[in-house]
């Protein structure tokens, strides 16, 4: 734990100037402009160089200034030995400003290498090198040595706050990109979930209706190539016709359920054993809105359970009960069975299966299976 410390690199997003306002950039960006052309001014105000010497001392600060540029570019990249080579450059200059007596220039130079390796190197490398920009510096002042000390104290720790608000900074620009790809995988999870809750309501809705309507219109075919009479044609016909109708109202109902125009849960259960002989629907406990999810599976197995009662016990009475509880919604659906001399029960049928997998999605259950002389089925969702 101790040598990662030690040999870790400064975060890439802590030694860029990504997530830095732009004005604070044009602050800082100004700040060293001034700083830099004060300095400049200073030095070579004050002192005796002329000719040749000038040239020789701007082209010194150039080379000084290129290394800086260069050392911040290739600690992006956490390029060590390349790092340090460019470090060398201005620590360099400033020696070769002290032999020229630009004694200013030197110090601000040093100050610049120390503080730069402190903030942007690994501190395995850092302190060796901050050590020696500010030892040369150490030398060279002549302010006394309490005041040396403090000074150079003071320049090693302004570079490892600056590293340590870089790599805050850092930190900060990690986790809000982290936050933003949560949110791009959690808004891309919500579209692929409604698609797939869209490809539900569509097979659930289209895929019994049209197949049912293609069995009728088959057997009309057929009857019609064997010169069946038209009344065991006209039969089929207005079947298929029947199953397109119940088709377009479901389809309808679907989409208004998509747009999050869906009646109550109740009032849809009401209006749907309206249609039916000899049914009834009795509602329990604290009566609440349902997700759309919740609500949309609870109508689909009671349509479905209701169609299976048609199918394989007409007459039977059916009582459907709807109970709001605490951690979960439960919908139970029993029949009484079909009367003597109609069609007994065939088993749940492929719809209820669908149905089952729609609960599972949700978290819940779904049981299907015959019960004393008649069939129920139980839908349990929790909410």
């Amino acid at each position: 734990m101790t040598e990662n410390v030690w040999q870790r690199w400064p975060s890439r997003e802590a030694l860029s100037r990504a997530g830095v306002p732009r004005p604070r950039r044009a602050l800082d960006a100004g700040a060293r402009v001034l700083v830099g052309g004060v300095l400049l001014w200073t030095t070579f105000a004050d002192s005796d160089l002329h000719g040749w010497s000038v040239a020789a001392a701007v082209l010194g600060v150039l080379v000084g200034g290129f290394g800086i540029w260069g050392f911040r570019r290739t600690t992006l990249d956490h390029r060590l030995l390349p790092s340090l080579g460019l470090l060398v450059l201005p620590f360099a200059a400033a020696m070769v400003a002290h032999s020229a007596d630009l004694r200013v220039l030197a110090l601000v130079l040093w100050c610049v290498c120390g503080i730069t390796a402190m903030e942007r190197l690994p501190l395995v490398a850092a302190l060796p090198a901050t050590s020696v920009a500010l030892g040369a510096y150490a030398v060279v002042d002549h302010d006394g040595r309490p005041a040396t000390v403090a000074t150079t104290g003071g320049i090693a720790l302004l570079g490892y706050v600056l590293r340590l608000d870089a790599e805050a900074r850092g930190n900060a620009q990690r986790l809000l990109a982290q936050e933003r790809a949560a949110r791009a995988a959690e808004a891309e999870s919500a579209a692929l979930a409604e698609r797939a809750r869209i490809a539900r309501e569509i097979h659930d809705v289209l895929a019994h209706s049209l197949s049912a309507q293609l069995v009728h219109l088959e057997a009309a075919r057929l009857l019609i190539e064997r010169g069946a009479e038209r009344d065991q044609v006209l039969d089929r016909v207005v079947a298929a016709r029947g199953m397109a109708r119940e088709g377009l109202a479901e389809t309808r109902q679907a989409l208004s359920a998509l747009r999050g125009e869906m009646s109550p849960l109740e009032e849809f259960l009401s209006e749907l054993v309206a249609e039916s002989v000899g049914a009834e629907v009795t509602v329990t406990g604290e009566r609440r809105p349902l997700p759309a999810e919740v609500s949309q599976a609870a109508r689909r197995v009671a349509q479905e359970a209701l169609t299976n009662v048609r199918k394989h016990a007409p007459g039977a009475k059916v009582r459907i009960r709807m109970d709001y509880g605490p951690h979960e919604v439960t919908l139970n659906v029993r029949d009484s069975g079909a009367p003597p001399g109609e069609f007994a029960h065939t088993g749940a049928g492929y719809g209820l299966l669908g149905m089952r997998e729609r609960a599972e999605l949700l978290g819940g259950s779904l049981e299907a299976g015959p019960y004393e002389e008649g069939f129920m089925v139980t839908l349990k969702v929790p909410v």
